[in-house]
């Protein structure tokens, strides 16, 4: 199933950027909090004492915008790398 969740550009740009490092695509990442999301308290998954909110936010942290496409996590870096550089000069 599609869904599509409105978050805010400069979230996702960083989202992006963090999956592309660690190697994984958005997506994995949101079946696995949405999986995380629906298990019981005191599975092995769920975390203890850990509140529904902060999952919720850890799922808007890692959604993906069908409807607005964004700079690639590429671009995000290079131009990060760009602003860090000419900061140093």
């Amino acid at each position: 199933m599609k869904a599509t969740i409105d978050i805010p550009d400069d979230l996702y740009r960083r989202v992006k950027a963090k999956t592309a490092l660690k190697g994984r695509a958005v997506r994995d990442v949101t079946i696995e909090l949405f999986r995380n999301w629906v298990q019981e308290p005191g599975s092995a998954t769920h975390a203890a004492g850990e509140s529904p909110v902060s999952w919720v936010d850890q799922l808007l942290e890692h959604a993906v915008p069908v409807d607005r496409p964004g700079p690639t996590a590429r671009e995000i870096l290079e131009k990060d790398r760009n602003r860090l550089e000419r900061a140093a000069r």
